[in-house]
């Protein structure tokens, strides 16, 4: 069997190029510019920047962070986005060979092979998930926005990779049987158990769309309440659109630990900013960015954390 190091190489490599092209992506979407042109090019001489001087963490370490024309400083938020892209790819890359390996080492039958195929759908979505997170996250803490071409097509993606999930079911896997209190009679005593029942791919729909609606309603409900309240805005629309992409990819409940992690981690820093005297009650916040933040996390360790919360209960 190949090492998995080698896959974790590529993935490393890999998200080293979606991390450069998500350095472009939070440049210019906020912004509402073209992703395609002009060309890649200094924000401070508009020299176009050649292949070689464009390319992933390397070029900005020769370059020494500065334009090769005019000098200019580079930020280090570029080979840092890079690097997290590439390092987040690589360790769900890994995480997934370890949950494959698992299961490959049970006898493989129709249910095992619809695992393993359940395990690699889990890993592009997490992959997916957070590639647009990292970039979510860097555009709200400069701009203090979150474009829809990132939470709106994150959650038509979401929606895609649950077909996908659909298409793997097995016959009768994942259906919901309701058995009826009292049999039901016919006139030719034929006798009915009143059981109602929603097939797998209506109840993984259901249950996706559900999430969905509900986590961004729930941030709707929030907004509007603060709005009724005060009588302004403390809330934008994208923040409600953020939790409803990272229910699409997760699930509810993980949703639901974003949201709190986010909430409590923006507070923790409100309170810093205030102890320092660099904030007041109107003051704004990238709640988005620690929404990310906390979606990250999720992300990685949402199941076990939320069964170890369950088991309190």
């Amino acid at each position: 069997m190949i090492s998995s190091i080698w896959f974790e190489g590529a993935a490393f490599l890999l998200g080293l190029i979606f991390g450069s092209f998500l350095n472009v992506c939070i440049a210019r979407l906020p912004a509402h510019e073209s992703l395609w042109a002009p060309r890649s090019h200094c924000r401070s001489c508009g020299a176009t920047i050649s292949w070689y001087d464009n390319l992933p963490v390397l070029s900005w370490v020769v370059l020494r962070g500065k334009c090769r024309r005019c000098g200019e400083r580079i930020s280090w938020r570029y080979p840092a986005v890079e690097v997290a892209v590439g390092v987040w790819f690589a360790f769900v890359t890994a995480q997934t060979w370890v949950r494959v390996g698992n299961e490959h080492n049970v006898q493989i039958g129709p249910w095992m092979t619809e695992r393993i195929n359940n395990q690699y759908l889990l890993g592009a979505a997490v992959i997916i998930i957070g590639f647009l997170l990292i970039g979510l996250m860097v555009m709200d803490w400069q701009t203090q926005k979150l474009p829809n071409a990132f939470t709106t097509t994150g959650i038509v993606i979401g929606f895609l990779l649950m077909c996908l999930r659909v298409a793997y079911l097995l016959p009768h896997q994942d259906e919901v049987i309701l058995q009826g209190k009292n049999p039901l009679s016919s006139p030719g005593n034929v006798v009915d158990a009143g059981n109602v029942i929603l097939t797998g791919p209506e109840h993984v729909v259901l249950s996706w769309l559900g999430a969905v609606v509900a986590a961004g309603c729930l941030l709707l409900a929030v907004r509007w309440a603060y709005l009724k309240l005060r009588g302004r805005e403390g809330m934008g629309l994208g923040d409600a659109k953020l939790l409803a992409m990272i229910a699409a990819f997760l699930g509810f409940w993980p949703a639901m630990l974003a949201l709190f992690l986010g909430v409590v981690m923006c507070s923790g820093y409100a309170l810093v900013l205030m102890v320092r005297g660099k904030a007041g009650a109107m003051t704004r916040l990238p709640l988005g960015t620690f929404l990310c933040l906390g979606g990250l996390v999720a992300a990685l360790v949402g199941a076990p954390l939320i069964a170890w919360y369950s088991s309190l209960l």
